[in-house]
């Protein structure tokens, strides 16, 4: 499971000019699932990200989780993380988990980031998404397990 992550001031996702997820300060995950992921990836990148010391204190020293600030998220899939790039011009995504893998994993991860007390909304799993990022920072850090 690979996870890149951006701090953000805020963050929206709509779908045919609807807005289906939007948040404020705190973090927009894009999120990708590989073949041999499950619960144990999940568990592990959601205890971590909510925890990821990654906002300024009040002294201005990058200390504070997205917990400490009562800040949000918003997951996005995106199987796009898992391009091979190596061979030719166009990216090979055989690496990605088809839907009926990824979808029901990103809905966990979802769901266990609100379990650690971080208001989560979700995009539109496998919708043409327009995805705005307002990156604070900018911050932008990758994860995987």
């Amino acid at each position: 499971m690979r996870a890149l992550i951006q701090r953000v001031k805020s963050g929206k996702v709509s779908v045919e000019g609807r807005t289906v997820a939007e948040i404020g300060p705190g973090l927009v995950i894009l999120l990708g699932v590989g073949h041999a992921d499950g619960e144990p990836q999940a568990s592990f990148l959601a205890e971590k990200i909510a925890n990821l010391r990654i906002f300024e204190d009040d002294a201005g020293k990058i200390n504070r989780s997205v917990l400490d600030i009562a800040g949000q998220a918003l997951v996005v899939s995106q199987f796009t993380l898992y391009a091979d790039t190596h061979k030719g011009r166009r990216p090979s995504f055989i690496d990605a988990a088809l839907p009926d893998l990824a979808r029901p994993l990103v809905d966990r991860f979802a769901e266990l980031l609100r379990n650690l007390g971080v208001p989560t909304q979700q995009g539109e799993f496998g919708a043409h998404m327009l995805v705005e990022i307002f990156n604070d920072g900018p911050v932008t850090i990758w994860l995987e397990k």
